[in-house]
């Protein structure tokens, strides 16, 4: 399997470097968390409406990362982790890119306008038009605060699976917005860490780019501290409970560990073992995120079988 899970043998090139404008990866944790928002909200819709929603979803956020392939495509080639990327290794091109993202936009919000309901629909748009042009557009190259602002794009999809089920929004799609909101800048600043010869020759302001190391390793536990009471407060709503709250203590601990353990490391250390714990960090950040949401599912199973607690304290 390639990259984007399709294999050389069966996949037309061509139809292949189209999907991976799309940035399948990304698209995969934004169905999935829009999947955990819709399944644990009090409602749920008809489970055709339900697919047909994530769906629309799910090219919303292929659109989006074809608008951001367009429109970064002067930096993509000066950064070895984007160079292979389709529009700079010439496979399709700018105009290719915008034509799709643009379609798949609008063809996107209108489906899940009709199949859904408005408030499901203005925040896929909204989340598009804040993904590409707030941050690509405006945020990325011109403060090193990009990815914190920026960030908050990627955490709309929970909001948005829990607006297709109840046609609303409550506090818990609030803290799921919340956490994904603050586990962003560690995420990637770690990775900006260990890749930030690639944003210096992009000119990209990245933390480490303007500030220096030690003020990114200094943000990464600052806001991993900040992180952990966000991750664990849905344990006292709707959502959660007490294997969410066991779990949650579990992980933040980790989390903090590493975020520790890179805010006691100097430049010296990194280099001589090649950003080995910055790896491992950005590595398990993606699971820590992969499992809180996988609890938020847990949860949802034990409610439907009614195995819950009935004395758990529950604040919303």
């Amino acid at each position: 399997m390639t990259e984007t899970g399709w294999s050389t043998q069966t996949a037309d090139p061509e139809f292949r470097d189209y999907v991976e404008l799309l940035k399948p990866r990304v698209m995969r944790l934004v169905v999935f968390t829009s999947l955990i928002g819709l399944l644990s909200a009090p409602a749920m819709p008809h489970p055709v409406i339900a697919l047909a929603s994530l769906i629309c979803i799910a090219v919303g956020a292929g659109a989006s990362g074809a608008l951001n392939m367009w429109w970064d495509r002067d930096i993509d080639g000066l950064m070895e982790r984007t160079a292979k990327r389709p529009i700079p290794s010439g496979r399709t091109t700018g105009e290719e890119a915008l034509g799709i993202g643009v379609a798949l936009s609008i063809l996107s919000v209108m489906l899940l306008f009709l199949f859904s309901n408005a408030l499901a629909a203005g925040l896929l748009a909204f989340t598009i038009f804040f993904y590409v042009v707030i941050y690509s557009m405006w945020l990325k190259r011109l403060t090193p605060q990009n990815i914190v602002i920026g960030g908050a794009a990627g955490a709309f999809p929970p909001m948005i699976g829990w607006a297709v089920a109840t046609g609303g929004i409550a506090i818990e799609p609030v803290l799921m917005f919340g956490l994904i909101f603050m586990w962003t800048p560690p995420h990637f600043w770690a990775l900006a860490l260990f890749r930030n010869a690639d944003y210096t020759n992009a000119a990209v302001p990245m933390l480490p780019v303007v500030a220096g190391t030690r003020a990114t390793r200094n943000q990464i536990l600052w806001y991993s501290l900040a992180l952990a009471p966000v991750a664990i407060a849905p344990a006292f709503t709707s959502v959660g409970g007490p294997v969410y709250f066991a779990a949650a203590i579990v992980l933040n601990a980790l989390f903090l560990k590493g975020a520790w353990t890179i805010w006691r490391r100097d430049d010296a250390a990194a280099d001589f073992d090649g950003f080995r714990v910055e790896k491992r960090f950005f590595g398990f950040s993606i699971l820590y995120l992969f499992l809180h949401f996988t609890l938020f599912l847990v949860e949802a199973v034990l409610r439907g079988f009614d195995l819950v607690l009935t004395t758990w304290p529950v604040l919303t």
